[in-house]
């Protein structure tokens, strides 16, 4: 609506005024006379009204002159001749009631019309911030191409009776600090370091002319990607480069999602593989050295995800990019070989050994337990799993666990496990490596020692100064890794038929019977474990469902809906059981077309879960992350606290669209 309209529409006393000349137009048809006489009054008050007002503003000009007398008062200037910009105006609409000449001229003004309101001539300008009780303006004014801090205070109308209150504030020019300050802020370093993630893999059994080639390529656009933005380009290794830009790019190259990504992926191998980098960011630091620490600690949290994405590391927090494409396995014997030897002298230096997973334990996380039980026992020191079997998913491979000797006494609650643990005490945490995630934090935060084994992707939060990390997001399980570590440091006869079936039915169970995220060391693992004695009717039996929860599942499939065409998404009113949920979820996939699934429903607590898979391009672990959940690209969940259904579903669709709208 137009300003000056709904000004005038506005009760006041120029509406009235309107009014009543409106109804003396009328009265001219049925009473000349009448008419005449109502215009004649209207026009006595209309000059009333003027000479009232010029009256008032003399008053309040004459209480602004006196506002600044004191004992030095022959002394002292008037705020009239205050040698900064000064206004007075009305707290409910801002109607400058007064500015002195300072203020009239960053206008180009002599004098403003008694009904110009400073919101006019400043957009946006509120005067909540002084009922608030602040003293300065929360953000800096631009006005006549000059950019001012405005300060300000509530006076009120000469009298003590006066209820008439009015904002009166005093203009600062800061245009040149600003300026300076901005400049400041836009030539702040920041490190970055380009890494390449596949350079064996697209130049493998390729010429040396063709690896130079492909090679050349992938540093010609790194080198032009740096160019643009004036920076540093430093190839300092085989594999990597250093970059060190200014601020005043990172805005552009936040807005293009780190471009370099895809340009990196037109470079392909006469094999078909696509070349890929990860960057790693480090800004916001105190001084070039702490930038650099942060742009190394995000390429190894890059590579910790998968590759193929950039991570800013800043002084408070990490942030993602890409990580979207598919995981290429990298992994050698090599670094099994290491960190089983990293464990083994932990453990042979400890006086015993907790193993804990994540919350509402399952297959994978008591399997891989399991394992970590076994290597101890080989190394002998005495090892407990940490779970709260209640909640747990796995509730027939720990009856199973129990039924044997050597697990009689070993399954131990978090409370147990805090009165047992003291400073020789080493805690291994499996299946998550998240701190928040953990079955206890109590006990995370009580052990000295901790070693993480894991095949999920690093998330920003993560458990930080680890003795040992073993991290590997390419493994299509936990047991997976812990399997490699039993090869290394334990003999096939020194292994229980029920630990090998337990870590066998953590890889089946996450592999979906090795059709998801399978490669060749799964089945590598898989076949030592066979010849350990493990029985695939056994960890068929373990994995079984009842009646009710396959009834309950194939309820949750009748709700399934389609969303953007490749997503299936259920949402579920009433608590499911998380490993029925999980199952559905995985059953989903198998529609046509479908590439992710998704099932959404509360839990008893007030809260909600939501439970994520992907066969196709969607990265369900980039998707939720979001939300603050976690996983791998296939599967992944999260779990929203003190959150209503239909506020969680909303706030799904929303991350559904953010992730495809990028």
């Amino acid at each position: 609506m137009n300003k000056n309209l709904k000004r005038l529409l506005e009760p006041g006393t120029r509406l009235y005024f309107a009014f009543l000349v409106i109804f003396a137009g009328i009265e001219f048809i049925f009473n000349v006379k009448l008419a005449l006489a109502e215009i004649a009054v209207v026009v006595l008050l209309l000059i009333y009204f003027v000479i009232v007002n010029r009256r008032r503003r003399k008053e309040f000009q004459s209480y602004i002159e006196t506002v600044t007398a004191d004992v030095e008062a022959v002394k002292s200037d008037t705020l009239v001749n205050f040698p900064l910009p000064m206004v007075a105006f009305k707290l409910d609409n801002t109607a400058i009631v007064w500015g002195n000449s300072f203020f009239n001229d960053i206008f180009g003004k002599k004098k403003f019309h008694f009904d110009t309101r400073l919101a006019d001539i400043v957009p946006g300008f509120k005067s909540k911030w002084l009922t608030e009780g602040k003293l300065q303006y929360p953000e800096l004014v631009e006005a006549g191409g000059r950019r001012y801090r405005i300060y300000g205070n509530i006076v009120r109308g000469e009298g003590e009776t006066s209820r008439d209150f009015m904002g009166i504030s005093y203009w600062f020019d800061v245009t040149e600090y600003d300026q300076v300050k901005e400049e400041y802020e836009n030539s702040r370093p920041i490190v970055a370091i380009v890494l390449y993630d596949n350079l064996d893999e697209i130049s493998k059994n390729q010429p040396e002319r063709v690896k130079t080639r492909l090679q050349n390529s992938i540093s010609e656009k790194v080198e032009n990607w740096g160019s643009d933005m004036g920076a540093i380009v430093c190839h300092y290794e085989k594999d990597r480069f250093l970059l060190i830009f200014e601020q005043r790019h990172y805005k552009k190259l936040v807005d293009e999602k780190f471009s370099l990504m895809d340009s990196v992926h037109e470079v392909v191998s006469p094999s078909g593989i696509h070349a890929s980098v990860s960057i790693g960011v480090g800004r916001d630091g105190g001084s070039f050295e702490e930038d650099f620490n942060f742009a190394v600690l995000s390429t190894e949290m890059a590579l910790s995800r998968g590759g193929d994405q950039t991570v800013i590391k800043n002084r408070f927090n990490f942030e993602f990019f890409g990580g979207r494409g598919t995981e290429i396995e990298t992994r050698t014997k090599v670094k099994s070989r290491v960190m089983a030897s990293a464990l083994s002298e932990l453990i042979k230096a400890s006086g015993q050994v907790f193993v804990m997973g994540h919350k509402f334990s399952d297959m994978d996380c008591i399997g891989a337990a399991a394992g970590v039980c076994c290597i101890s026992r080989k190394l002998g020191c005495k090892a407990f799993i940490v779970t709260e079997e209640k909640n747990s998913a796995a509730e027939s491979l720990l009856e199973k666990l129990h039924s044997s000797a050597e697990y009689k006494d070993a399954i131990i609650s978090p409370q147990d496990a805090i009165m047992k643990a003291d400073r020789n005490t080493l805690l291994v945490i499996v299946d998550t490596n998240r701190p928040e995630q953990v079955e206890d934090q109590s006990l995370l935060m009580a052990c000295n020692k901790v070693a993480v084994i894991d095949h999920h992707r690093r998330a920003a939060s993560y458990i930080q100064n680890a003795t040992l990390t073993f991290l590997e997001p390419y493994a299509s399980s936990v047991c997976e890794l812990t399997c490699e570590l039993v090869q290394e440091l334990v003999e096939q006869a020194d292994i229980l038929k029920v630990e090998a079936d337990a870590l066998l039915s953590g890889i089946v169970m996450d592999t979906k019977n090795f059709t998801m995220r399978t490669g060749e060391r799964t089945f590598d693992a898989a076949a030592f474990l066979n010849r350990a004695g493990a029985d695939t009717i056994s960890v068929k039996t373990i994995l079984q469902n009842d009646l009710d929860d396959t009834v309950s599942r194939y309820k949750i499939l009748q709700q399934v809906k389609r969303y953007r065409e490749h997503i299936a998404i259920a949402v579920i009113e009433e608590p499911q059981d998380r490993i029925v949920a999980a199952q559905a979820a995985d059953e989903m996939l198998n529609i046509i077309g479908i590439q992710a699934s998704i099932v959404i429903y509360p839990t008893e607590n007030g809260g909600v879960i939501i439970s994520a898979r992907s066969i196709g391009e969607i990265n369900v672990q980039v998707l939720l992350e979001e939300l603050g959940g976690g996983g791998n690209k296939s599967a992944a969940g999260v779990q929203m606290e003190n959150l209503t259904l239909r506020d969680a579903v909303g706030r799904l669709f929303t991350a559904i669209d953010n992730y495809f709208g990028e």
